[in-house]
């Protein structure tokens, strides 16, 4: 997903593995990306750029009409199933394959409209119908989508707008009766009721929504960072020889207050796991729905009726003002290099996106920091542009005069010490070029190389120094920029970056099916973008901060005190909970080249004999912990009990597909079978696992689910204790995890009428997610909404009793 495919990866590694030793040395001990990218460059032969091509042939990303009828079709069974979300997918994977203006786009937003009306997305449903008409519906079909739209005005309380609405059906009834007799009888008998609603909503005053207040309000920063304007007053840039950038408190910083706040300068959707490949007819359209179906493209907001790209399938949009954007920023670039990008990663994918938003910075300057190291390469620039000359022009300021030089404390700041979300500050994060392997590098030189080929034959206006937004038409094909080796290198160099820098944007994805009562939940990740403030802060495996995501803005808070002077550090992946300190530490080594010396780190390695941790197995008599390495040996006073840690091992993976198979079973609904299954991998895992171990609270947390979907509140909330327990000895009282769990106990407690304990689990929930999200995240939103349901059936004081 990050790197090429793997048939890209292995041509390549091949490839490299039959250069001459010599040219293997040269490219190994280049000294700058530029040469680095130059030698490889050389290298891309025809028959490589062939061999590429055929690969990316296997995505499906143009405009079929083929593909736009069989998902339409298969919309309409899903419709005919009263399944009006799977419909709404489908027909939305069709409006992507229409072209525009046509017939069949027109027919796929007019069936999605359907499926709207029937999820209740009302306003929705009418900008679908609106589409449908724009794209030239047939004119027979007009009156149903009209009687459509009434009856939403109607339902949004629209009233006079649904009566003009009706006035103009009945007026295409007498100057085009086209409708078959049976036909006309069933619009008619639609059209009373829909009058008659119109007439009981005209006799109530009318009544305007609320203007929505939740912007970010509560999740802004209090008093921003002169230095760094998307970080809060609270913190200090510094830097160290050893550390390099880091961020530190400038005050006592309480739980919960926000840190920064940064839109991403450049995010990629991830394409999902399985991507759209042509492996024969049977799978040549795909039906499998992943996050591009869902999110908007540019701004990552979750979906129900995206706007397709019009000269592709694949890029999607919450809007036709994003679609708008997009195109203007980099769509117009690579909306006919959807294949290839697929082909080549994200992180391919996100170079050449930030070289395309870098564009809209001031270029010139942009063009002399590329050109910086160059400068000594003897390569030369359009016009009279002198990379030296470019370089003392940058370093002395507007007009190249000494006495206005100032130099940069900090790589990324400006002239004037400021760290600013923008191109310069992305261009200094740390490529870590000599940490790379030979072969890692070669293969995203050769991606690179290929990807500007690419935008040469293509004849694409990628980069130019006097681009502005409105120039970017579809239609222009104007000859390529002089500096495309420049942007080549800017963006070999991103693709080296991403490595330590990339922030993956994650989103709350809700598992099991609709019908579940309580909420299930697993973090996935939407996105991978650079975020240049974030990647200020370091490691630790134990951070003080928590970071979430709402669309294409991270916000850090504090997780806990933070003492004035104390360094802000984040959690890179590898966490103390969830990894021992050498996996933490070969993880940190081999993605961000660094060991880990952080406070977690440096006590785990210093008491290496701590005893069994909390996945330790237990003696199967005595029920003591078992310690030791290969051989186990039961930790009890009087038992000489012993066993191969390779066979509990393989029992674990035995446990662990069992449990599999009955959250499957729970899944399609067959609760009993799941539940017996279960209470037996429960018998088993006390046998032989600690009770802290995570198994055991998974086992827990799964019985809780079964329970709750049979309506047995009360057994289902002792299982989920059980698993709180667990979590909390893993994660904390305070961690994320914890708060998740506190918000399914409310809602078992919640569903099962038990007042008190409903309460005081929601408060409790709410004290944990409050710092950790602020208050717009959509469980504090469920948690107080149960709340205020709950004080309501509260006996009032000295009220009357029944």
């Amino acid at each position: 997903m990050d790197l090429p495919v793997d048939e890209w990866k292995s041509y390549i590694l091949q490839k490299w593995s039959l250069l001459p030793k010599s040219i293997q040395v040269t490219i190994s001990t280049a000294k700058t990306l530029n040469d680095l990218f130059l030698h490889s460059s050389l290298l891309l032969q025809p028959e490589d750029e062939m061999f590429l091509k055929r690969l990316s042939g296997g995505y499906l990303v143009g405009k079929d009409p083929d593909a736009s009828l069989f998902y339409r079709e298969k919309g309409n069974k899903k419709f005919q199933e009263k399944d009006y979300m799977g419909a709404t997918v489908l027909y939305s994977k069709g409006v992507s394959h229409s072209g525009p203006n046509s017939t069949d786009i027109s027919l796929c937003y007019a069936n999605r409209s359907a499926a709207l009306f029937h999820l209740g997305q009302y306003e929705t449903c009418l900008k679908d119908i609106v589409r449908a008409q724009t794209h030239g519906y047939p004119e027979r079909l007009q009156p149903k989508l009209l009687l459509r739209k009434a009856e939403c005005l109607v339902t949004l309380g629209r009233p006079q707008e649904a009566s003009q609405t009706i006035s103009d059906l009945e007026s295409n009834f007498a100057a085009k009766p086209t409708l078959s007799a049976s036909q006309f009888q069933i619009l008619q008998r639609t059209l009373c009721r829909v009058k008659v609603k119109v007439q009981e909503k005209e006799n109530l005053p009318e009544v305007f929504p609320e203007a929505l207040t939740k912007t970010f309000e509560g999740a802004d920063l209090r008093e921003e960072n002169e230095q760094i304007p998307s970080a809060s007053s609270s913190v200090s840039l510094h830097i160290d020889p050893v550390k390099g950038r880091y961020l530190v408190a400038t005050k006592d910083i309480l739980p919960g207050e926000l840190l920064v706040k940064e839109d991403a300068f450049v995010s990629v959707l991830n394409p999902g796991e399985m991507p759209l490949r042509r492996h024969g007819l049977e799978s040549k359209w795909d039906i499998q729905v992943t996050n591009g179906d869902l999110h908007c493209h540019r701004c990552l907001r979750r979906t129900l009726a995206p706007v397709p790209c019009d000269g592709c399938s694949y890029a999607k949009y919450c809007s036709q003002e994003c679609m708008q954007q997009a195109w203007d920023r980099y769509h117009g670039v690579e909306c006919s290099l959807g294949a290839l990008l697929l082909t080549l990663g994200v992180f391919c994918h996100v170079a050449l996106r930030s070289a395309l938003l870098a564009r809209f910075e001031d270029v010139g300057k942009v063009i002399k920091k590329l050109c910086g190291e160059m400068s000594n390469q003897g390569i030369s620039l359009p016009e009279s542009k002198d990379p030296a000359q470019i370089l003392k022009y940058d370093l002395r300021g507007e007009g190249g005069k000494k006495d206005k030089a100032v130099e940069t404390p900090i790589p990324g700041c400006d002239i004037n010490g400021k760290y600013e979300r923008n191109y310069n500050a992305v261009f200094h994060l740390l490529p870590h070029t000599e940490n790379h392997s030979p072969e890692h590098k070669f293969l995203c030189a050769l991606s690179v190389s290929a990807l500007c080929r690419q935008l040469e034959a293509a004849g694409l206006q990628a980069f130019t120094t006097d681009l502005k937004p409105t120039k970017l038409k579809a239609a222009e094909t104007p000859v390529l920029c002089a500096e495309l080796n420049v942007w080549g290198v800017a963006m070999l160099r991103h693709m080296l970056q991403l490595q330590c820098n990339a922030q993956a944007i994650t989103t709350i994805q809700h598992t099991g099916s609709k019908e579940n009562l309580i909420t299930d939940t697993q973090q996935v990740r939407l996105a991978t973008a650079l975020f240049p403030v974030v990647s200020l802060l370091n490691h630790s495996c134990s951070p003080n901060t928590s970071v979430s995501f709402i669309g294409t803005i991270a916000t850090i808070r504090a997780s806990q005190l933070i003492r004035r002077g104390q360094e802000i550090f984040h959690c890179y992946g590898p966490h103390e909970s969830r990894m021992g300190v050498a996996e933490r530490r070969q993880k940190l080594r081999s993605q961000y080249f660094f060991d880990c010396d952080c406070p977690p780190c440096e006590r785990e390695r210093q008491r290496p004999s701590a005893g069994p941790g909390r996945e330790a197995f237990r003696c199967h008599r005595c029920r003591a912990l078992l310690q030791g390495d290969d051989v186990l040996s039961c930790g009890g006073p009087a038992c000489t009990e012993s066993v191969s840690r390779d066979l509990l091992v393989s029992r674990l993976q035995d446990l662990q597909r069992q449990v599999g198979a009955a959250q499957k079973r729970l899944r399609n609904g067959r609760l009993e079978l799941a539940i017996q299954l279960l209470l037996g991998c429960q018998s088993d895992a006390e046998s032989f696992l600690s009770a802290d171990h995570s198994v055991v609270g998974e086992i827990e947390d799964t019985l809780a689910q079964a329970y709750a979907a049979l309506g047995d509140w009360e057994k289902s909330a002792t299982h989920l204790q059980e698993s709180l327990r667990v979590v909390e000895v893993h994660h904390g009282p305070s961690s994320v995890e914890m708060g998740h769990e506190l918000f399914k106990l409310a809602q078992i407690f919640f569903n099962g009428c038990a007042i008190p304990e409903a309460l005081n689990t929601i408060q409790k929930a709410e004290k944990v997610l409050l710092v950790h999200y602020g208050p717009w995240n959509d469980e504090i939103q469920e948690l107080q909404k149960m709340k205020s349901c709950l004080l309501d059936l509260l006996p009032i004081p000295g009220g009357p009793q029944e």
